[in-house]
């Protein structure tokens, strides 16, 4: 057994490959790489460095230093990670095209096309037209990932980039560093523990810490520094404890004594409202041991040794993290009650740990070990692309993609065990996506533990889930109000896109043909001349994109239709007024209601097959359906009667509509089951239920319920009025509860 002093990892400037602490050399890179690349690979390095040191020449940091520095650094800091030649040289190159004007042809050239795409994919766009700061970042950060799918040692040069820039930053004004500390810790330290490198990770974090908040980063040093004098006899005392109690057990391994990173501490005090001293856990150690069923030996003495904590255990070997992580997580009781962390770990589990995906290039012989690795990295590359698929938007993909990115996530099954990984607080739909896009898309419900679940129900990890999938299902826009995952928001959102605009495009042709039909002429009659003429007048590019604008609620399909009669010289015609005052009735619009978003029913009123109804054209929402005696309908009637316009049920509706209910039952033993048969009884779903008191005696019921029509309600209502429990029952208009767990009452 080998035992290790306590290190800090408090002190973002300790030395490290890259730092500028002198002058940087080109013989300390050399040194560096030739340790493990061929002479021939070294010769090209040095035709990088010098074509880099020419394109550089005269240009300063703002340091003072000479800019080739930078680049030095930065290749150092990827041969420190022994990657190949090429991501070497393009360490070397990655400012040529942004600060001396190479183009990539110029380095596909001289260092062929390999090293220019890796530049071109660390190139910023700044040769771009952007509004603003944000999008040019958008776009960069887009440019980045995607390049990062293609060829991931894009990422690791771009990290290493990041990192020698955090080192340097100290000279920078206060805002820019910032500015810069806010986006390192926004994207680049989450990709560094997505992709496991976590010793840049944590380098990352706390250096971001010092340059975004330095106040709270000094005070929150010197609180550690003074603690650790006071808390050495007690790290003493449990490295002497577990060195013999391991080593009494003949478990060959070496303990090290681990201090918590500053950045770490900080978010725990911020997360759980601690103030440090209540923050016990400031150290932990790592026990590193040969294989892995020693591992799980080592774990047993060391239960025997110190208390363990109740649910404090994680076994991220059986179940590793999202980035190939692994190791086994206790919290022991140490001396004096102090809490305190250990992990267990073998060698591979401890590179991969550290080095993460890096480890892939440092370590290639190794066989089978990394696999675990790759393909969680595959995993993120593979959504990463999926996302950019459906997304149209730099901002939106970013915004997708942080989601993405941050580190905690929750572990859950498929019914054949597969292991599925998602962002912390995901839902079960964020889950269907995960699965296959056709999946998500086609979800109704969810098996959660056996037990059928509601599709927003937030899963834990160790969840199995069975999807309950629908084939005339289709995304709702409600869902982007609780998806947690990139890929289940982009993915909505495109399908929402695509079918709305076709959707509205259809309602805005029925909505123009309709008010142009009092005036005996038909839409698919006019001239290409007139539509020429309709577009230029209306200032847009194309017919759909005119009727869309009309589904949407974006113009008025009368206003439009005048337009019509004024290009065909009929500018008498009163095209203006409201459907019920133009002295001719316009044919209405059938509603299926299964039109999609284009056509939706009124939360005020909730009008059923059978129900008189009238439908809104509402700016951006499409057509709304009321009945035509609900109160907010009339109302807006006289405010905005253009958009007003007759609709009818169609004839052959076969599906179901949800309408609410209300029932006063006494509060007798068996009441609610009773009810809740004779409506299964009846045909009708229960989609929703909850319970308030009228008396002591009484209860009221408020169910949503789904119902063919009218006549089918009318059923329903008369049954429910014969049980003997019930008191009084009625239709209720609108949707006026929400979804609450019913409580226990003696009766019910």
């Amino acid at each position: 057994m080998q035992a290790r002093e306590l290190h800090s990892e408090t002190n973002p400037s300790a030395a490290r490959p890259g730092v500028v602490s002198g002058v940087v050399s080109i013989a300390q890179l050399i040194g560096a790489a030739s340790a493990y690349l061929p002479e021939a690979e070294i010769k090209r390095v040095r035709e990088a460095y010098k074509f880099s040191d020419s394109a550089h020449l005269g240009q300063f940091r703002a340091t003072g230093e000479p800019y080739i520095t930078h680049p030095i650094a930065v290749a150092e800091l990827c041969a420190s990670w022994r990657l190949d030649s090429q991501a070497i040289q393009a360490a070397l190159l990655h400012d040529v095209m942004e600060d001396s004007g190479a183009t990539k042809d110029d380095l596909i050239d001289r260092f062929g096309p390999a090293v220019a795409d890796l530049v071109d994919g660390l190139s910023k766009l700044d040769k771009m037209e952007f509004s603003s700061r944000e999008e040019a970042q958008a776009e960069n950060f887009r440019k980045m990932l995607l390049a990062m799918a293609r060829d991931l040692r894009v990422i690791l040069v771009k990290l290493a980039d990041r990192l020698h820039n955090m080192r340097t930053l100290d000279i920078m004004s206060p805002s820019k560093k910032r500015r810069i500390a806010l986006e390192t810790l926004e994207i680049y330290a989450p990709i560094a523990h997505r992709l496991g490198l976590n010793e840049i990770f944590r380098e990352l974090q706390d250096l971001s810490f010092k340059h975004a908040f330095p106040m709270r980063y000094q005070v929150l040093r010197k609180a550690v520094l003074a603690a650790r004098g006071n808390r050495r006899e007690v790290v003493g005392k449990i490295l002497e404890a577990v060195e013999k109690c391991l080593g009494d057990a003949k478990i060959e391994c070496q303990v090290y004594g681990r201090e918590k990173a500053l950045f770490g501490i900080y978010r725990k005090m911020i997360e759980k409202r601690l103030s440090f001293s209540q923050v016990l856990d400031v150290y932990g150690f790592r026990v590193v041991v040969k294989d892995m069923p020693t591992c799980y030996l080592a774990l047993g003495m060391l239960h025997q040794l110190f208390k363990p904590v109740p649910g404090k255990f994680k076994d991220y070997i059986a179940i590793p993290k999202v980035n190939g992580y692994q190791s086994l997580h206790t919290t022991l009781l140490g001396p004096y009650g102090t809490p305190v962390e250990f992990q267990i770990r073998t060698e591979d589990m401890h590179r991969v740990a550290e080095k993460g995906v890096a480890s892939h290039w440092l370590y290639k012989g190794d066989g089978d070990g990394l696999n675990t690795i790759q393909t969680q990295t595959h995993r993120l590359l593979q959504s990463l692309l999926d996302i950019q698929n459906q997304t149209g938007d730099s901002a939106e993909f970013l915004e997708h993609i942080k989601v993405d990115l941050f580190p905690d996530a929750v572990y859950v099954f498929t019914p054949n065990g597969k292991i599925m990984s998602l962002p912390r607080g995901a839902t079960v739909v964020d889950f269907a996506y995960a699965v296959h896009t056709d999946v998500g898309n086609h979800c109704v419900a969810a098996r959660v533990n056996q037990v059928i679940e509601p599709l927003r129900t937030v899963l834990k990890s160790g969840d199995v889930v069975e999807i309950i999938t629908a084939p005339h299902s289709r995304p709702n826009p409600v869902w982007l109000g609780f998806v947690r995952s990139g890929k289940a928001r982009s993915e909505i959102r495109h399908y929402l896109k695509s079918m709305n605009t076709e959707e509205t495009v259809r309602l805005g042709n029925r909505l123009l043909d309709q008010a142009l039909e009092a005036d005996n002429i038909r839409l698919n009659e006019l001239s290409q001349d007139v539509w020429d003429r309709l577009m230029k007048d209306s200032q847009v590019s194309t017919k759909e994109e005119l009727l869309a604008d009309i589904g949407a609620g974006r113009r008025v399909a009368p206003v439009v239709a005048r337009r019509v009669l004024m290009a065909l010289g009929k500018v008498d015609a009163r095209v203006d007024a409201p459907a019920s005052a133009g002295g001719q009735v316009r044919a209405p619009i059938i509603v299926h209601g299964g039109e999609g978003m284009s056509v939706q029913r009124a939360n005020c009123c909730m009008p059923i097959p059978g129900d008189a109804i009238i439908g809104y054209v509402r700016k951006g929402s499409g057509l709304i359906i009321h009945t035509d005696e609900c109160d907010n309908a009339r109302k807006q009637i006289r405010k905005e009667p253009e958009r007003w316009t007759d609709v009818k049920w169609a004839e052959d509706i076969t599906r179901q509509f949800d309408v609410n209910v209300d029932l006063q039952v006494l509060n007798e033993k068996g009441a609610l089951a009773t009810v809740a048969a004779t409506l299964s009884d009846l045909g009708a779903n229960i989609t929703n239920l909850t319970m308030s008191d009228e008396t002591a005696n009484r209860k009221v019921l408020h169910f949503t319920i789904q119902v063919n029509d009218r006549i089918h309600l009318a059923r329903i209502l008369m049954a429910l009025r014969r049980l003997e429990y019930v008191e009084r029952v009625a239709r209720a208009k609108g949707k006026t509860f929400v979804k609450t767990r019913i409580l226990h009452t003696p009766g019910l």
